[in-house]
């Protein structure tokens, strides 16, 4: 939104649904009804209103075109935010950015350093709150490069920021602690040590080492220190303190009744004028300290995403003219021929055109075995080949790659808030103002009741309140988590595209599982062949597979691509006929065969006996038997299935382990179904269910047993992982069902689904223990930091050891989440690994 010159407002709104003159038409009316509106245009070409309104609001105006028929799809936008480093300046920005009108969500991410906003609002009225609430922000997507391509360069130059932030911290640090050394020497030596106190006394005296005292801390102050006052000051005069106001309060109140007691000491009560010129210098070293360690860490719960980006060449091979010349990425167009030699990565998705070799698949599916490729199949960016020279056409680049979209799922669900941060936002916007009350009143108390030196013991007692308060770690405490987690389950091949899906998996109950293309292989098979005797089973094979070859049906395609499979010779087929209901007929290479089912074999006058147990077998196996005859002669038993993929077994008991109740949900009949879940250990079946009745089986098990998870491949498949708490899509499955999803098996195992829910768990455990530590650590010891502990036990605790404390919580937070990068998916018979638990 843009002010005129004539005290109206500009307003620009996309619309969906219009198509025809007469639809520009009724827009413009129902906008023209608005209160406020001066003028409207409406573009068709666009799809955009341009409003000249009174009024600043623009959702009367969207409600007009919702009432009219038509839609206004909400934007999101995503800021970067600096010089946020505590909970409670998350709050104030999301409060800032949820003032602006035309906004609908905003969800402010602390470790990240990012803002997604959702709504119609201009940018520049965005970036305007952020400033007004005291911070900088700018557009993320006008960060990354203009090409979708140069991810890697993009990557580059965040690391470039991260390492120079990481250095000046550094710098400041260093001078901070040789000025801080010989200042804590001076003045905590001649405490702990009488000669060095004698020493002082004897040699420069006691006022010569204060004034040393203040002047190296005053360096420490207002050198390193500067950059709290920078932040703290702003915060304080706006009324919204953050933890740089904490530690500028406290470091303040330190030095400043330091320098009364130096330089004005006839001002103090006598017996209170003491220095403790070591106290601010240290809270100042020891918090730069944390900030180091924590810009150090925090560098590292984004290696995944790094390591993703850098999976992508900088270059390609590209046949043009006739001749291959090497390029660079960003110059790849759509249906370029590239090749791709031994060893390298692959620069975009594609088709093989020539050539045949083994592909490292396992940054992106997690599966480590290398997968056959040849002429036909697809090829992954990012991905390595690893024997043979391939020639392939590139079908999808940039920004439309898979490696590429992974990125951005992964980044979203990085900058997501799940539920359980909404509660410690909450509280921790008042946090801050809460610790200075507390400060408050534990100076006010102290002075009044304290022993003598009141004033010293209440001005000492103060600071380490508000010291060892600043709520870093509470803010850290789940989003590094989730940052950490999403990406090692993107190494796994595991997609969290909603963040919060990573807290609903966790408490699933049910896991409930689509058949076809999920715990099958999603297209028939030849299961079994058992020939009479007399009968050698390749022949029979290759003359069964000839006559099918004639045949469309999917049972034939399958008994064609098994002959195949095992390069067994096709012999000509001489004659073919369908026998409607029965089987086929054929003559192949001077044989007659028949196949069809046991009435058919009957009525040739066969006797299908011989193969009674086998036959009872299929049948309980939920297959039904074909038969093959041979010139008048019954040949073999055949069964056609879509076969069980074979690590379904294995995650089905995976998914028992973790305590969860499995159920299969198809359209086959209920004795097939039976069947395939006796073999697996299926818990219950809800079979013969129609496309449209999975959502009905959905919320009855919802019903029944509580959160459940949907896991399926299809587009029939779409509405039912919508409608579960947690839809997991295998990546193989369609584009529709990836999209209904939360969550993204990329290698489409059904083990995936098991090391997705032990992940969640694990996460959200990290999180809990975060936020146990960082609300009990700052619960337990501002009371402890007050001198609650005094009357009893003598106990007080200083701000130097408050301030260490405070540095090392945000550590400890960081250092926690960062266990998760050693998470080690779940295997039968063993329990979720997670090593250093």
């Amino acid at each position: 939104m843009t002010t005129t010159s004539h005290a109206t407002i500009g307003i620009s709104l996309p619309i969906e649904g219009m198509n025809c003159a007469s639809c520009v038409g009724r827009v413009e009316a129902a906008l023209n009804k608005v209160d406020g509106v001066e003028q409207v245009v409406v573009n068709l070409a666009t799809e955009r209103a341009e409003i000249r309104s009174h009024n600043v609001d623009p959702q009367p105006l969207i409600d007009a075109i919702h009432r009219a028929g038509y839609q206004v799809p909400q934007q999101v936008t995503e800021l970067s935010i600096e010089s946020m480093n505590c909970a409670s300046c998350v709050g104030r920005v999301e409060r800032a950015l949820q003032a602006v009108n035309g906004v609908t969500e905003v969800s402010v991410n602390l470790a990240t350093e990012r803002a997604t906003v959702k709504g119609n609002v201009e940018l520049q009225a965005l970036l305007d709150a952020v400033q007004a609430s005291g911070y900088q922000a700018s557009d993320y997507r006008a960060n990354q490069p203009s090409n979708d391509t140069d991810q890697t360069g993009q990557n580059e130059q965040a690391n470039a920021r991260k390492q120079a932030e990481y250095t000046a911290l550094r710098r400041d640090f260093s001078i901070a602690f040789v000025l801080t050394l010989p200042l804590f020497m001076l003045e905590m030596g001649g405490h702990f040590i009488p000669a060095v106190h004698h020493w002082v006394a004897n040699t420069i005296g006691i006022q010569t080492s204060w004034l040393l005292q203040c002047a190296l801390a005053s360096l420490v102050l207002f050198g390193p220190g500067l950059r709290f006052f920078r932040h703290g000051i702003p915060a304080l005069l706006r009324g919204a303190p953050d933890m740089n106001s904490l530690v500028v309060l406290g470091t303040s109140a330190a030095w400043g009744y330091s320098v009364v007691a130096t330089f004005f000491a006839e001002l103090l009560p006598q017996g209170t004028a003491n220095v403790y010129f070591e106290a601010a210098a240290v809270i100042v070293t020891l918090i730069l300290l944390g900030r180091l360690l924590e810009a150090r860490a925090k560098g590292r719960t984004s290696q995944a995403i790094q390591r993703l980006v850098g999976l992508q060449p900088r270059t390609a091979r590209v046949r043009r003219d006739g001749e291959v010349i090497e390029v660079a990425i960003a110059e790849v167009a759509l249906g370029d021929v590239l090749e791709v030699r031994p060893g390298e990565r692959l620069p975009v998705d594609g088709e093989v055109l020539e050539g045949s070799s083994y592909v490292d698949e396992s940054m992106i599916s997690g599966e480590p075995v290398p997968v056959a490729k040849q002429e036909g199949d697809e090829l992954v960016a990012g991905t390595i080949n690893q024997q043979g020279t391939l020639t392939l056409r590139a079908t999808a680049v940039g920004g439309d790659t898979v490696l590429a979209q992974i990125i951005r799922m992964v980044e979203q669900a990085q900058s997501s808030k799940l539920p359980i941060q909404t509660l410690v936002d909450k509280v921790t916007l008042w946090f801050v103002p809460a610790v200075m009350a507390a400060a408050a009143i534990t100076f006010a108390i102290w002075l009044w009741a304290g022993p003598t030196p009141a004033l010293s013991f209440a001005l000492v007692n103060a600071v380490a309140v508000l010291i060892i308060a600043c709520p870093c770690a509470m803010g850290l405490a789940t989003p590094t988590s989730i940052m950490v987690g999403t990406g090692r389950g993107a190494e796994m091949g595991i997609l969290f595209r909603k963040g919060e899906a990573l807290q609903l998996l966790k408490d699933a109950q049910v896991v409930a599982l689509d058949k076809t293309g999920t715990l099958t292989a999603g297209q028939p098979a030849l299961t079994d062949l058992q020939v009479a005797s007399g009968f050698d089973r390749d022949t029979v094979l290759a003359l069964v597979a000839a006559a099918e070859s004639r045949s469309e049906h999917p049972i034939a395609r399958a008994m064609v691509e098994q002959a195949e499979k095992e390069g067994l010779k096709l012999a000509a087929v001489s004659q073919f006929e369908s026998v409607t209901g029965l089987g086929i007929r054929a003559r192949v290479s001077e044989h007659d065969v028949h196949i069809g089912a046991d009435r058919y074999m009957q009525q040739l006058g066969l006797e299908v006996s011989e193969f009674a147990q086998t036959a009872a077998r299929l049948a309980d196996e939920g297959k039904s038997p074909l038969y093959a005859a041979i010139d008048g002669k019954l040949a073999a038993a055949i069964a056609v299935a879509d076969p069980i993929k074979e690590d379904t077994p294995a995650a089905i008991q995976a998914l028992h382990q973790l305590g969860l109740k499995v159920v299969m949900i198809t359209g086959d009949n209920q004795r097939t179904a039976d069947a395939i879940a006796r073999h697996l250990g299926i818990d219950e079946v809800v079979a013969e269910v129609l496309p449209q009745g999975k959502v009905d089986a959905v919320q009855q098990l919802k019903s029944r047993y509580g959160q459940l998870a949907f896991v399926g491949d299809g587009i029939n498949d779409a509405p039912a992982l919508a409608q579960a708490e947690v839809g997991i899509a295998i990546g193989t499955g369609t584009d529709i069902a990836i999209e209904a999803a939360d969550v993204v098996l990329m290698s489409g195992s059904l083990q995936g689904v098991a090391n997705a829910i032990a992940l969640s768990q694990h996460t959200l455990r990290n999180i809990k223990q975060n936020l146990f530590w960082a609300f009990a650590y700052n619960t337990a010891l501002i009371p402890v930091a007050a001198g609650v502990l005094y009357p009893a036990l003598g106990m007080l605790l200083s701000p130097v050891f408050a301030a260490a404390a405070m540095a090392l919580s945000s550590v400890f937070v960081l250092t926690n989440a960062l266990r998760l990068r050693r998470f080690k998916a779940p295997h039968p018979h063993t329990k979720a690994a997670y090593t250093g638990a």
